[in-house]
């Protein structure tokens, strides 16, 4: 057992606050790192907030983890002492199922292992994530990390990138696909430069028009008010895919309307509340509504390998560990552009 110093939550409504707790010995197949940066993701707060419920405090947060390994068990091969590694959501899953025999551990039908709040395959053993100095798992969930990018830069990639990719990879966005993307946060604007990297021509929905300029610098081509109907009518039937990163509540009605004929929407962020369908919205252009949780681990492999070859990153603000609970309340508000990265220096 390692001690080790994070920030934890004791309940729902407690802020973040210093915590020690002791990582496991390293294992054979182990792979130790040191936490560098560590990206906070929305969804930390829903879990945080018990939102979602089914949480467990004391909770440590973070699955957009980047680090060097500091040590490696006897049979890990895949890693060495001194390499860059990242760690996404999972760190572990029951490797013998279908969807793990196919390399789709986030869809995992027997037990997939979440970086934290959740239980190891002994299904008692918490696991503590990234808002932490080190982490201990299994090198089978370990990703390899180009040092060709900025080290900080790469950490939301573990999520809001994979989110982002995997189904833009799956629907198979090409060059000359019409994507639309709604919402631009730490979600949309990783969709943004996937898709645009992918040779789409790419358009943002977004609530606010002041975001018309961020989202052309991200990579954009067309912008569109969504509360604007004249601007949303001007593009019905036109979109092959549109990306919904949106969280909040949405009628999800006008932006179907907006697919083409056998267009896709996808839904990645999560609503409070149930949407509701106007079936004819579906049938009348044999559309579809799907979803897409985070990528495997070799999905995800590829998407860092991709980022590395075409440079793309997060755009983020750098903050210290003691500035958390002023982050989420700023992520709140909206106003992070696009991602909070914690320096675990500052730890």
């Amino acid at each position: 057992m390692t001690q080790t110093k994070g920030y934890a939550a004791q309940s729902a409504t407690a802020p973040l606050t210093e915590f020690e707790f002791e990582r496991r010995a390293l294992n054979p197949d182990d792979v130790s790192i040191d936490i560098l940066f560590c990206g906070v993701c929305h969804s930390d707060i829903h879990q945080v907030r018990n939102e979602w419920g089914g949480a467990m405090y004391p909770m440590v947060p973070g699955h957009e983890i980047v680090g060097r390994v500091s040590a490696v068990g006897s049979n890990v091969q895949k890693f060495k002492v001194g390499d860059l590694a990242g760690v996404g959501c999972l760190v572990d899953s029951c490797r013998t199922c279908s969807s793990c025999e196919e390399g789709l551990e986030q869809y995992c039908e027997v037990h997939s292992v979440g970086t934290y709040n959740s239980v190891e395959m002994d299904k008692k053993t918490p696991t503590y994530g990234g808002y932490s100095k080190h982490i201990v798992t299994t090198q089978d969930f370990v990703l390899k990390v180009s040092e060709k990018l900025d080290l900080a830069r790469v950490a939301p990639l573990l999520c809001a990138g994979i989110t982002t990719y995997s189904p833009l990879k799956q629907w198979n966005i090409k060059k000359g696909d019409r994507v639309a993307i709604v919402g631009l946060g730490g979600l949309g604007h990783m969709g943004v430069k996937f898709a645009a990297a992918m040779g789409a021509e790419v358009t943002v929905i977004s609530t606010s028009a002041n975001k018309e300029a961020d989202a052309k610098s991200l990579g954009a081509h067309r912008f569109i008010v969504s509360k604007d109907k004249s601007q949303m009518k001007a593009s019905s039937n036109y979109f092959d895919f549109i990306l919904n990163t949106v969280s909040a509540p949405i009628d999800l009605n006008p932006y179907l309307a907006l697919l083409r004929l056998d267009g896709t929407m996808v839904l990645v962020g999560v609503p409070p509340e149930a949407p509701q369908i106007q079936v004819f919205n579906l049938i009348g252009k044999r559309r579809r509504l799907a979803g897409s949780l985070i990528g495997g681990l070799p999905e995800t492999q590829e998407m860092l390998d991709y980022c590395a070859e075409h440079n793309i990153m997060s755009d983020i603000e750098i903050i210290k560990m003691e500035q958390i609970n002023e982050a989420y309340e700023r992520m709140l508000k909206g106003d992070v552009h696009y991602r909070f990265v914690i320096d675990l220096a500052t730890i």
